[in-house]
């Protein structure tokens, strides 16, 4: 049975939300790494970080500043950066745009970079390393960001918007938009999260892989997808001969 647009586009939104679920399993790694190693500050939770620098000047502890304020310029440039690649939403583009994929692939080579620097400093990076290390994780996560956001009204790494809108919903009784993503993404976050934080503290070398195995398999399988998207494309497209005959 062949199937409609609508049936099509239903499930490519599904497998949509599974990368995003997929995607945040890396944001949820990369913050427990960044908490825990690289100077109790985030990467994705920029108000978070913004707090951390009021904390900082009325506490006047120098080292959570310079801390906070490198995260926050990495995320910006990561921003920056995505935001030239992806673009904005658009009125009926498709499901997973490639500009996205092309984004996380940016984003998947600095956290490349990240964990070689990791590696290299054996998990125990300090100084000008630690800086370094932490301005590529915030900018990974400022590109992530924003190529999520070209997807639609959802997120892989800041989820206070999203956790408000399911309890709005909750609040005036209607099933939330989207709650199989958002309740992924919840989780998601929380699993990344632990799996970064162990493997960091008890096993530093597999750190890596805990922040790119995710987001490698997104890459992987958004271009896949739209490689055979193509392919079915061109196969319903009629020959010229057939083309012919018709007339």
């Amino acid at each position: 049975m062949t199937e409609t647009s609508r049936e099509r586009r239903a499930r490519q939104a599904i497998q949509r939300n599974i990368l995003v679920v997929t995607l945040t399993l890396t944001t949820g790694a990369v913050d427990a790494v960044t908490f825990l190693y690289l100077g109790n500050v985030f990467s994705s939770v920029i108000t978070g970080n913004m707090a951390l620098l009021g904390v900082a000047a009325g506490s006047r502890n120098s080292a959570l500043a310079v801390n906070g304020g490198v995260a926050l310029a990495g995320y910006a440039i990561g921003a920056l950066l995505a935001g030239a690649i992806a673009r904005r939403h658009e009125d009926g583009q498709p499901v997973w745009p490639a500009r996205v994929t092309a984004a996380l692939a940016v984003e998947l080579g600095v956290l490349a970079v990240f964990s070689a620097g990791w590696l290299l400093t054996s998990g125990r990076p300090g100084g000008i390393s630690q800086l370094t290390l932490l301005s590529l994780t915030a900018a990974a996560m400022g590109m992530q960001s924003v190529a999520v956001q070209r997807l639609g009204r959802m997120s892989s790494t800041y989820l206070t918007s999203t956790l408000t809108g399911v309890i709005v919903a909750l609040a005036v009784r209607q099933r939330p938009a989207e709650i199989h993503r958002s309740l992924g993404v919840f989780a998601a976050i929380v699993i990344g999260a632990v799996v970064g934080a162990i493997t960091a503290r008890h096993a530093r070398e597999l750190a890596p892989a805990a922040i790119l195995i995710p987001i490698t398999v997104v890459v992987v399988a958004s271009t896949a997808g739209a490689s055979l998207a193509r392919r079915r494309s061109l196969a319903r497209q009629p020959t010229h001969d057939s083309a012919v005959s018709d007339r």
